[in-house]
């Protein structure tokens, strides 16, 4: 196994199950023979790509499997280094939401439809104040509560990736008041397309909401964030 971590490589030959918690790093340099700084390095990794929880008291804890904090780190990053990889980033957001459109909302229950409905009144709400508030956190958890049931963390970690790094570059501030609200007027279709059945032309008003995408600022004005800080941020 082609795995340079001897951390996770023990934790998948003991099996270790979400929850387990490991032994001390102590103990496994002298079951492994492996050198406590190595150890520290691997342990510092695990954490980072959200695979272990390092409490203290409880010790380290094996998690359960998540894409997402691999995949944010290393957009972040990209992003970071070139900023039309962004755009790259968001062809590939775009194809995954409508490739598994169909599959996802099809598992969509009555209770998520009506989070769905209060997501896009508490967003028109904000979008109505004296100054209007831009609603990131409505439109994130909008788009990822469609995708929510679907068993599959790699879908699951891009998309959560996508609004990281969206919110982490301020993509969001830099668009008229008129784009947001055109924004939200799909997001309605989107849910009464879904409320009655009509998943493609759920998927139409998606795929034309998506086009809208084209207020992205310039090189020279989207802030750099700390990526390295930002990333034990995400993943604490």
């Amino acid at each position: 196994m082609a795995l340079n971590s001897d951390i996770l490589r023990y934790i998948i030959e003991h099996q270790a199950q979400p929850g387990d918690r490991l032994p001390t790093i102590n103990e496994m340099s002298q079951e492994l023979g492996v050198s406590v700084s190595k150890l520290r390095e691997d342990l510092e990794v695990a954490r980072t790509l959200g695979l272990v929880q390092v409490k203290p008291r409880t010790g380290t804890q094996v998690q359960e499997f998540s894409f997402g904090p691999a995949a944010t780190l290393s957009v972040l990053y990209a992003v970071a280094l070139d900023r039309s990889y962004f755009q790259d980033f968001t062809l590939l957001r775009k194809s995954i939401e409508l490739g598994f459109w169909h599959e996802a909302v099809r598992q969509l229950t009555p209770d998520d439809i009506t989070a769905l409905r209060a997501l896009v009144a508490r967003a028109c709400d904000k979008l109505n104040l004296h100054p209007a508030v831009v609603p990131f956190e409505e439109h994130r958890s909008f788009h990822l509560m469609f995708f929510k049931h679907l068993e599959n963390p790699f879908v699951q970690g891009l998309l959560e990736a996508y609004w990281a790094v969206y919110k982490a570059f301020g993509v969001s501030l830099y668009a008229e008041l008129a784009y947001h609200r055109q924004v939200w007027d799909y997001h309605q279709r989107m849910v009464d397309c879904v409320a009655r059945g009509d998943f493609e032309a759920g998927r139409r008003a998606l795929e034309e909401h998506m086009g809208l995408l084209r207020y992205t600022p310039d090189k020279e004005r989207m802030p750099i964030p700390d990526t390295p800080s930002m990333g034990h941020r995400l993943f604490e």
